[in-house]
């Protein structure tokens, strides 16, 4: 994917991040084994480094083309919804993933120790304000003890340190800091 036509032509680019083509390439150099080798520093690389982004999400993602639109949403009417194993028989676990990136700030790759810790403060507080159904324990990562690690690592809420592939791409920066 990565032809001297595709690194020439935006190799002296930036995002508004700062971000340039070494930032979303460097894992794949550094780890040419790796099963895509690139990562978006930010939102922006995407547009910015699309020649070379575009052709591997299609490649990826089984011909989904930059022109083709995902279906609209349709996840029906909760209220009609019941219970979808009333004698407990089937559903053992369900599991929801919420991914920290938000608005106005870089991916993992471009992030600064200070915005680590201003994005820990604004998921925390915003979560330490929900209530009821929603309601649940925030565990930072800073001055978390091994044995509690290792059971979220074990329950699945955790992801393992030691990745050469995020380690390469910057994603690992300032660890723990605003984790």
């Amino acid at each position: 994917y990565l032809s001297k036509e595709v690194f020439d032509q935006p190799k002296t680019r930036k995002t508004s991040f700062d971000s340039s083509l070494l930032d979303v390439i460097q894992s794949g150099v550094e780890n040419p084994d790796s099963g895509v080798g690139i990562y978006a520093p930010d939102a922006e690389a995407y547009t910015v480094f699309a020649d070379l982004f575009d052709p591997i999400i299609e490649d990826y993602h089984g011909g989904f083309k930059k022109t083709d639109k995902h279906p609209p949403k349709d996840f029906g009417d909760v209220d009609t919804l019941g219970n979808l194993d009333p004698a407990n028989e089937f559903i053992v676990s369900t599991r929801v993933r919420c991914g920290r990136s938000l608005e106005g700030y870089p991916f993992n790759p471009c992030l600064t120790e200070a915005q680590y810790k201003e994005m820990e403060e604004k998921v925390s507080s915003t979560l330490s304000g929900l209530e009821g159904e929603l309601k649940g324990t925030f565990y930072p990562l800073t001055g978390m003890s091994k044995e509690v690690q290792q059971k979220l690592i074990d329950d699945h809420f955790l992801f393992k340190e030691g990745d050469r592939f995020l380690q390469a791409a910057n994603a690992c920066r300032f660890w723990p800091t605003g984790r």
